[in-house]
Protein backbone atom coordinates (compact mmCIF):
# COMPACT_ATOMS: atom_id res chain seq x y z
CA UNK A 1 0.00 0.00 0.00
CA UNK A 2 1.39 3.46 -0.67
CA UNK A 3 1.39 6.33 1.20
CA UNK A 4 -0.55 9.02 1.36
CA UNK A 5 2.50 11.25 0.62
CA UNK A 6 3.65 8.77 -2.61
CA UNK A 7 -0.03 8.66 -3.63
CA UNK A 8 -0.42 12.47 -3.97
CA UNK A 9 2.99 12.49 -5.94
CA UNK A 10 1.65 9.50 -8.19
CA UNK A 11 -1.12 11.29 -9.11
CA UNK A 12 0.42 14.74 -9.67
CA UNK A 13 2.85 12.93 -12.09
CA UNK A 14 -0.24 10.90 -13.85
CA UNK A 15 -1.63 15.00 -14.13
CA UNK A 16 1.34 16.41 -15.41
CA UNK A 17 1.69 13.49 -18.41
CA UNK A 18 -2.15 13.67 -18.71
CA UNK A 19 -2.21 18.06 -19.44
CA UNK A 20 1.07 16.96 -21.47
CA UNK A 21 -0.38 14.51 -24.10
CA UNK A 22 -3.50 17.09 -23.94
CA UNK A 23 -0.74 19.96 -24.95
CA UNK A 24 0.37 17.98 -27.88
CA UNK A 25 -2.81 17.14 -29.53
CA UNK A 26 -3.83 20.46 -29.56
CA UNK A 27 -0.43 21.92 -30.87
CA UNK A 28 -1.03 18.38 -33.47
CA UNK A 29 -4.96 19.75 -34.36
CA UNK A 30 -3.65 23.17 -36.28
CA UNK A 31 -5.63 21.43 -39.61
CA UNK A 32 -9.30 21.88 -37.47
CA UNK A 33 -10.67 25.12 -36.68
CA UNK A 34 -9.95 26.08 -32.38
CA UNK A 35 -13.68 26.21 -32.05
CA UNK A 36 -14.15 22.69 -32.88
CA UNK A 37 -11.14 21.38 -30.71
CA UNK A 38 -12.59 23.39 -27.95
CA UNK A 39 -15.63 21.40 -28.92
CA UNK A 40 -13.90 17.98 -28.12
CA UNK A 41 -12.43 19.52 -24.97
CA UNK A 42 -15.95 20.42 -23.86
CA UNK A 43 -17.97 17.75 -24.84
CA UNK A 44 -15.68 14.57 -23.84
CA UNK A 45 -14.74 16.17 -20.49
CA UNK A 46 -18.47 16.28 -19.46
CA UNK A 47 -18.59 12.93 -20.45
CA UNK A 48 -15.91 12.18 -18.32
CA UNK A 49 -17.70 13.76 -15.44
CA UNK A 50 -20.98 12.33 -15.95
CA UNK A 51 -18.86 8.90 -14.85
CA UNK A 52 -17.65 10.56 -11.51
CA UNK A 53 -20.86 12.28 -10.08
CA UNK A 54 -22.25 10.69 -6.91
CA UNK A 55 -25.12 8.24 -7.84
CA UNK A 56 -27.14 10.36 -4.94
CA UNK A 57 -26.42 13.47 -6.84
CA UNK A 58 -27.55 12.32 -10.48
CA UNK A 59 -30.73 13.76 -10.51
CA UNK A 60 -29.84 17.39 -9.48
CA UNK A 61 -25.83 17.59 -9.23
CA UNK A 62 -26.38 20.93 -11.39
CA UNK A 63 -28.08 22.90 -8.30
CA UNK A 64 -25.77 25.59 -7.09
CA UNK A 65 -26.12 28.72 -4.81
CA UNK A 66 -23.11 30.38 -6.62
CA UNK A 67 -23.55 30.29 -9.82
CA UNK A 68 -22.81 34.27 -10.24
CA UNK A 69 -18.96 32.71 -8.93
CA UNK A 70 -19.33 29.78 -11.65
CA UNK A 71 -19.91 32.39 -14.12
CA UNK A 72 -16.80 33.99 -13.83
CA UNK A 73 -14.62 30.98 -13.05
CA UNK A 74 -16.42 29.70 -16.50
CA UNK A 75 -15.52 33.26 -18.35
CA UNK A 76 -11.84 33.50 -16.73
CA UNK A 77 -11.25 30.16 -17.83
CA UNK A 78 -12.66 30.46 -21.53
CA UNK A 79 -10.34 32.89 -21.86
CA UNK A 80 -7.36 31.11 -20.79
CA UNK A 81 -8.29 28.04 -22.73
CA UNK A 82 -8.54 29.64 -26.13
CA UNK A 83 -5.29 31.90 -25.72
CA UNK A 84 -3.17 28.94 -24.08
CA UNK A 85 -4.50 27.02 -27.41
CA UNK A 86 -3.56 29.48 -29.63
CA UNK A 87 -0.44 29.89 -27.99
CA UNK A 88 0.46 25.75 -28.69
CA UNK A 89 -0.37 26.37 -32.07
CA UNK A 90 1.52 28.82 -33.20
CA UNK A 91 4.78 29.07 -30.36
CA UNK A 92 7.52 26.31 -29.52
CA UNK A 93 5.98 23.86 -27.05
CA UNK A 94 8.84 24.64 -24.06
CA UNK A 95 8.26 28.30 -24.75
CA UNK A 96 4.63 28.20 -23.97
CA UNK A 97 4.80 25.69 -21.12
CA UNK A 98 7.48 27.96 -19.47
CA UNK A 99 6.01 30.47 -19.71
CA UNK A 100 2.68 29.11 -18.33
CA UNK A 101 4.80 28.30 -15.09
CA UNK A 102 4.24 32.12 -14.24
CA UNK A 103 0.38 31.90 -13.40
CA UNK A 104 1.05 31.38 -9.65
CA UNK A 105 2.99 35.40 -10.07
CA UNK A 106 -0.03 36.83 -11.43
CA UNK A 107 -2.43 34.96 -8.94
CA UNK A 108 -0.27 36.72 -5.85
CA UNK A 109 -0.58 39.61 -7.50
CA UNK A 110 -5.09 38.91 -7.84
CA UNK A 111 -4.77 38.16 -4.52
CA UNK A 112 -4.06 41.72 -3.20
CA UNK A 113 -6.56 43.15 -5.13
CA UNK A 114 -9.42 40.59 -4.81
CA UNK A 115 -9.00 38.30 -1.80
CA UNK A 116 -7.29 41.86 0.10
CA UNK A 117 -4.09 39.07 1.20
CA UNK A 118 -1.35 40.72 2.37
CA UNK A 119 1.93 40.01 0.96
CA UNK A 120 5.42 40.21 1.96
CA UNK A 121 9.04 41.19 0.27
CA UNK A 122 9.60 37.51 -0.14
CA UNK A 123 6.68 37.14 -2.75
CA UNK A 124 7.32 40.90 -4.29
CA UNK A 125 10.60 39.60 -4.89
CA UNK A 126 9.80 36.57 -6.32
CA UNK A 127 6.89 38.53 -8.40
CA UNK A 128 9.83 40.53 -9.32
CA UNK A 129 12.43 37.61 -10.75
CA UNK A 130 9.26 35.93 -12.46
CA UNK A 131 8.55 38.90 -14.42
CA UNK A 132 12.17 39.42 -15.49
CA UNK A 133 12.14 35.77 -16.36
CA UNK A 134 9.00 36.46 -18.63
CA UNK A 135 10.58 39.32 -20.32
CA UNK A 136 13.71 36.88 -20.90
CA UNK A 137 11.83 34.01 -22.91
CA UNK A 138 9.27 36.71 -25.00
CA UNK A 139 12.43 38.59 -25.95
CA UNK A 140 12.60 37.64 -29.11
CA UNK A 141 8.92 37.96 -30.06
CA UNK A 142 9.05 41.38 -28.84
CA UNK A 143 11.89 42.65 -31.00
CA UNK A 144 10.68 40.56 -33.86
CA UNK A 145 7.10 41.62 -32.90
CA UNK A 146 5.76 38.54 -32.65
CA UNK A 147 1.89 38.81 -31.00
CA UNK A 148 1.60 35.29 -30.32
CA UNK A 149 4.27 35.55 -27.05
CA UNK A 150 0.89 37.43 -25.73
CA UNK A 151 -1.48 34.93 -25.24
CA UNK A 152 0.75 32.66 -23.15
CA UNK A 153 0.93 35.88 -20.55
CA UNK A 154 -3.21 36.12 -21.06
CA UNK A 155 -3.74 32.51 -20.47
CA UNK A 156 -1.74 32.88 -16.77
CA UNK A 157 -3.87 36.16 -16.17
CA UNK A 158 -6.88 34.26 -16.90
CA UNK A 159 -5.92 31.02 -14.68
CA UNK A 160 -5.06 32.84 -12.10
CA UNK A 161 -8.45 34.63 -11.61
CA UNK A 162 -9.78 30.91 -12.22
CA UNK A 163 -7.51 29.95 -9.21
CA UNK A 164 -9.02 32.54 -6.95
CA UNK A 165 -12.42 31.79 -7.71
CA UNK A 166 -12.10 27.81 -7.22
CA UNK A 167 -10.60 29.13 -3.93
CA UNK A 168 -14.10 30.79 -2.91
CA UNK A 169 -15.97 27.82 -4.93
CA UNK A 170 -14.37 25.31 -3.24
CA UNK A 171 -15.38 26.05 0.28
CA UNK A 172 -18.56 24.49 -0.92
CA UNK A 173 -18.75 23.38 -4.17
CA UNK A 174 -17.39 20.05 -5.37
CA UNK A 175 -14.84 19.82 -7.30
CA UNK A 176 -16.72 17.74 -10.36
CA UNK A 177 -19.42 20.39 -10.44
CA UNK A 178 -16.72 22.94 -10.83
CA UNK A 179 -15.47 20.73 -13.66
CA UNK A 180 -18.14 20.08 -15.17
CA UNK A 181 -19.62 23.70 -15.39
CA UNK A 182 -16.19 25.03 -17.22
CA UNK A 183 -16.70 21.81 -19.72
CA UNK A 184 -20.12 22.61 -20.39
CA UNK A 185 -19.07 26.51 -21.19
CA UNK A 186 -16.72 25.54 -23.49
CA UNK A 187 -18.85 23.19 -25.02
CA UNK A 188 -21.62 26.11 -25.67
CA UNK A 189 -18.90 28.57 -26.48
CA UNK A 190 -17.87 26.01 -29.38
CA UNK A 191 -21.47 25.77 -30.95
CA UNK A 192 -20.89 29.70 -31.70
CA UNK A 193 -18.02 28.62 -34.20
CA UNK A 194 -19.75 26.59 -36.07
CA UNK A 195 -20.31 29.43 -39.22
CA UNK A 196 -16.66 29.39 -39.03
CA UNK A 197 -16.38 26.16 -41.03
CA UNK A 198 -15.65 22.87 -38.65
CA UNK A 199 -14.01 20.49 -40.67
CA UNK A 200 -15.32 16.98 -40.88
CA UNK A 201 -12.68 14.36 -39.05
CA UNK A 202 -11.87 10.74 -40.33
CA UNK A 203 -12.25 8.08 -37.14
CA UNK A 204 -8.46 8.51 -36.73
CA UNK A 205 -8.53 12.07 -35.85
CA UNK A 206 -12.15 11.99 -34.37
CA UNK A 207 -10.35 9.46 -32.01
CA UNK A 208 -7.42 11.75 -31.25
CA UNK A 209 -9.57 14.65 -30.75
CA UNK A 210 -12.04 13.41 -27.96
CA UNK A 211 -8.67 12.69 -26.65
CA UNK A 212 -8.41 16.47 -25.71
CA UNK A 213 -11.33 16.11 -23.82
CA UNK A 214 -10.66 13.07 -22.05
CA UNK A 215 -7.03 14.07 -20.92
CA UNK A 216 -8.35 17.65 -19.75
CA UNK A 217 -10.88 15.64 -17.60
CA UNK A 218 -9.13 13.20 -16.17
CA UNK A 219 -5.59 15.42 -15.26
CA UNK A 220 -7.94 18.09 -13.15
CA UNK A 221 -9.47 14.99 -11.17
CA UNK A 222 -5.78 13.40 -10.68
CA UNK A 223 -4.65 17.13 -9.95
CA UNK A 224 -7.44 17.39 -7.22
CA UNK A 225 -6.65 14.16 -5.66
CA UNK A 226 -3.01 15.20 -5.53
CA UNK A 227 -3.54 17.97 -3.45
CA UNK A 228 -6.17 16.08 -1.25
CA UNK A 229 -3.50 13.42 -0.81
CA UNK A 230 -0.27 15.25 -0.06
CA UNK A 231 1.07 18.72 1.23
CA UNK A 232 0.76 21.06 -2.41
CA UNK A 233 4.29 21.93 -0.92
CA UNK A 234 5.53 18.48 -1.39
CA UNK A 235 3.83 17.72 -5.10
CA UNK A 236 4.09 21.27 -6.65
CA UNK A 237 7.66 20.94 -8.13
CA UNK A 238 6.72 17.87 -9.97
CA UNK A 239 4.83 20.35 -12.04
CA UNK A 240 7.74 21.03 -13.52
CA UNK A 241 8.38 18.11 -14.84
CA UNK A 242 6.16 19.16 -17.98
CA UNK A 243 9.15 21.61 -18.98
CA UNK A 244 11.00 18.08 -19.64
CA UNK A 245 8.20 16.48 -21.30
CA UNK A 246 7.48 19.64 -23.67
CA UNK A 247 11.19 19.93 -24.43
CA UNK A 248 10.95 16.27 -25.41
CA UNK A 249 7.73 16.51 -27.35
CA UNK A 250 8.55 19.43 -29.23
CA UNK A 251 12.56 17.74 -30.38
CA UNK A 252 11.36 15.06 -31.27
CA UNK A 253 7.83 15.74 -32.76
CA UNK A 254 8.24 19.12 -34.35
CA UNK A 255 11.98 19.49 -34.28
CA UNK A 256 12.10 22.18 -32.21
CA UNK A 257 15.31 22.66 -30.18
CA UNK A 258 14.58 25.06 -26.98
CA UNK A 259 17.06 28.64 -27.07
CA UNK A 260 19.40 29.25 -24.21
CA UNK A 261 16.94 32.29 -23.24
CA UNK A 262 13.90 30.37 -22.75
CA UNK A 263 15.78 27.67 -20.77
CA UNK A 264 16.97 30.59 -18.31
CA UNK A 265 13.94 32.53 -18.24
CA UNK A 266 12.29 29.43 -17.59
CA UNK A 267 14.74 28.50 -14.85
CA UNK A 268 13.72 32.10 -13.03
CA UNK A 269 9.88 31.41 -13.51
CA UNK A 270 10.33 28.40 -11.76
CA UNK A 271 13.14 29.97 -8.85
CA UNK A 272 10.21 32.55 -8.68
CA UNK A 273 6.93 30.00 -8.33
CA UNK A 274 8.57 28.53 -5.94
CA UNK A 275 9.58 30.90 -3.19
CA UNK A 276 5.95 31.86 -3.61
CA UNK A 277 5.06 28.20 -2.54
CA UNK A 278 7.11 28.69 -0.31
CA UNK A 279 5.94 31.41 1.56
CA UNK A 280 2.15 30.36 1.16
CA UNK A 281 3.14 27.41 3.36
CA UNK A 282 5.72 29.34 6.05
CA UNK A 283 2.54 31.70 6.80
CA UNK A 284 0.09 28.79 6.31
CA UNK A 285 1.97 27.35 9.19
CA UNK A 286 2.16 30.21 11.29
CA UNK A 287 -1.26 30.84 10.78
CA UNK A 288 -1.96 27.55 11.84
CA UNK A 289 0.38 27.59 15.32
CA UNK A 290 -0.71 30.94 16.52
CA UNK A 291 -4.26 29.30 16.62
CA UNK A 292 -3.58 26.65 18.03
CA UNK A 293 -1.39 28.84 20.64
CA UNK A 294 -4.35 30.67 21.49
Amino acid sequence: MLSKNQLGFLYMFLSICAFSIMDVIVKWSVDYPIGQVLFFRGFFGIVFYFFIIPKNRIHDFYITKRAGLHFLRCFSGLIALVAIFIALRSLPLATVVSISFAAPIFTTIFSIFLLSEKVGIYRWLAVIIGFIGILIITEPGITNLNIYYIFPIIFCLGLSYVAITIRQLSTSEPVWLISFYFSLSITLLSFFTIPQGWIMPDLKDFLILSMIGIFGGVANLWLSQSYKYSEVSLVTPLKYLALVFAIIFGYFIWNEIPTIKTLIGALLVIVSTMIIFRREIYNKNIITSKTVND
